[in-house]
């Protein structure tokens, strides 16, 4: 296949993506572990000359059933979307993840969407996937399931660093602390998040440096404090420092703030990809607003220094378009 297809249903599923090697998981940031499943799904469609796809949920389960706050996601739809395609997928299935979904019986998901929706050659899972009513449909059954319906199956155990699994848990817990070497480590690219850029309060202007105010989802529990970051609008790659976090003017919920090392250009309403490059400090509290532009000043200074340093951790980050 030579375009990637992105399908939020399977009522139609065009011809060239049946037949597929499906991966089925919520893959939420496509770490290092998932990439495991990633290589052995493409090894095997390449080997049966199928596609290779990837069947995803949206919203993640665990916010449907899990009260508010919201789990903090690496990855939203379109950032999977985008993660997969720079894999060299063929497509992704994006399924609406609600009450009544995860109300089906494991036997009638194989059916409906594996067998008569895909007619999936073969299915890759994580040894910890389940899925269907009451998480019934463990990986046993689907490999009882192809035997009856004619698909193979492949169940992949965790990828292990240090002594533990790599997972998304670990990875939500490292950027929450302002770990974010670590979570690119696991990762095996530099984390970014998609957001609308909005009007701000207008203070980082007034203050010589003028920044691209980014919404960010419900439950966005990265550290508060200072990264260096690079950031793509479009087609231009651009470098930065940001905040986020605004412990001197009390925001109840504080945007994510990049200034653009020389830019200034209206971008309100524009879609925003911002990686983290590196942490630069911790949030402060400064006496006055001397002390606060000598802090950015400085902070710029080291954003650029790690940004000329930075090189990419694989070749996921020059697909994804934040190295050249």
């Amino acid at each position: 296949m030579s375009d990637f297809l992105r399908l939020l249903d399977l009522e139609k599923v065009p011809a060239q993506m049946r037949g597929a090697f499906v991966a089925i998981g919520n893959f939420d940031g496509f770490h290092r572990g998932h990439q495991s499943v990633v290589e052995t799904l493409k090894a095997r469609a390449s080997a049966a000359g199928v596609p290779a796809v990837v069947l995803t949920f949206e919203p993640h389960p665990r916010d449907v059933f899990a009260p508010s706050p919201f789990m903090f996601r690496l990855t939203e739809g379109n950032e999977k979307a985008k993660l997969a395609e720079a894999f060299g997928l063929d497509g992704i299935v994006i399924l609406p993840f609600t009450r009544d979904f995860s109300q089906i019986e494991a036997e009638d998901f194989v059916q409906r969407f594996l067998v008569d929706a895909l007619g999936a050659s073969g299915v890759i899972v994580g040894s910890d996937f389940h899925f269907g009513r009451q998480r019934r449909g463990t990986p046993n059954f689907l490999k009882e399931a192809g035997q009856r319906h004619g698909f193979a199956v492949d169940t992949l155990s965790l990828t292990d660093e240090g002594d533990e699994p790599i997972s998304s848990s670990r990875i939500r817990a490292a950027l929450s602390e302002g770990a974010v070497s670590a979570a690119n480590r696991l990762l095996g690219y530099h984390w970014f998040f998609d957001g609308c850029v909005v009007k701000g309060d207008q203070r980082g202007r007034e203050l010589g440096y003028p920044t691209a105010n980014t919404t960010t989802h419900v439950g966005f529990q990265l550290a508060q404090g200072v990264y260096a970051v690079r950031a793509r609008i479009g087609n231009r790659l651009l470098d930065g420092v940001a905040a986020y976090g605004k412990p001197m003017f009390n925001n109840q919920r504080p945007p994510f703030e990049t200034h653009l090392f020389d830019f200034d250009e209206d971008i309100y309403g524009q879609t925003i990809s911002v990686a983290l490059i590196g942490h630069i400090r911790g949030q402060e509290v400064f006496s006055g607003l001397d002390d606060l532009i000598a802090a950015m000043d400085r902070d710029s200074r080291k954003a650029r220094d790690l940004l000329a340093a930075a090189v990419p951790l694989s070749g996921l980050d020059r697909k994804l378009g934040f190295f050249g």
